[in-house]
């Protein structure tokens, strides 16, 4: 299982959210490229989100995301606001390897299909809940679509994987909803990204033990030093 470390991006600094309260943002770094050259050849992956773009349904980040991708290499993949092709493929043309899409699969899940199909391999789709049900502008509203149906509307698609983020638990360090996200890995036909509460060794051991869920992504806890990303890279094999 891999370990993603997290930038979250709002008003060109890295912060972090809790339970994805915009209200409740604390800011961890000022220049979030040079956290991304810290990061580069410790990992092969790391994920972006535009949090801003994601209330707004349209990309603010832009240029920090610039940034951020050439300061970490290849294996950057964005999300938060990607609702059309031209923000899909403005991304790709950045240099992004992978685009997450979550409002636009209940939106607008024609395009979210057609993107997959047109771009096998680099559309991660974003299963955000609350309570079991998908939860979308930017985790702001909540709808009546569960999660595991969400995924398995997709399942004919070739989409990188799935991102599934337990809202709640999202920032607190008090652990992922492993339950829930196993689940959706077992019904999902693409591997799972887990996200959302991650705030020791033991709470990625305990994702790593469950076949499907490809990787974690870990904010918080790097950012506070509760875990370091070397150890968090290590424990994520151990299962």
């Amino acid at each position: 299982m891999l370990v993603l470390p997290a930038i979250d991006l709002l008003g060109g600094k890295a912060v972090r959210l809790h339970q994805g309260r915009y209200d409740q943002a604390t800011v961890y770094d000022d220049d979030p490229p040079a956290r991304a050259r810290g990061w580069r050849g410790k990992v092969p992956r790391l994920h972006v989100v535009d949090l801003e773009g994601a209330k707004a349904g349209r990309a603010m980040q832009a240029d920090a995301v610039r940034a951020i991708v050439a300061a970490f290499g290849p294996g950057v993949q964005v999300g938060g606001g990607v609702r059309t092709r031209e923000a899909f493929e403005s991304y790709l043309a950045l240099g992004v390897d992978r685009v997450v899409l979550g409002s636009a699969a209940i939106k607008d899940p024609a395009l979210v299909r057609a993107l997959a199909t047109a771009h096998p391999g680099r559309v991660i789709l974003a299963v955000d809940a609350k309570d079991g049900k998908v939860a979308t502008e930017g985790w702001t509203q909540v709808t009546e679509v569960l999660a595991v149906d969400l995924a398995r509307a997709f399942a004919d698609v070739p989409l990188a994987e799935l991102l599934y983020t337990d809202v709640a638990r999202d920032g607190t360090q008090s652990g992922p909803n492993v339950e829930a996200t196993a689940r959706l890995a077992r019904e999902a036909s693409a591997p799972v990204l887990a996200s959302g509460g991650v705030g020791t060794l033991e709470h990625l051991r305990a994702l790593a033990r469950h076949p499907g869920i490809s990787g974690a992504i870990v904010g918080r806890a790097i950012y506070e030093a509760s875990i370091t990303l070397e150890d968090a890279v290590t424990a994520a094999l151990q299962a």
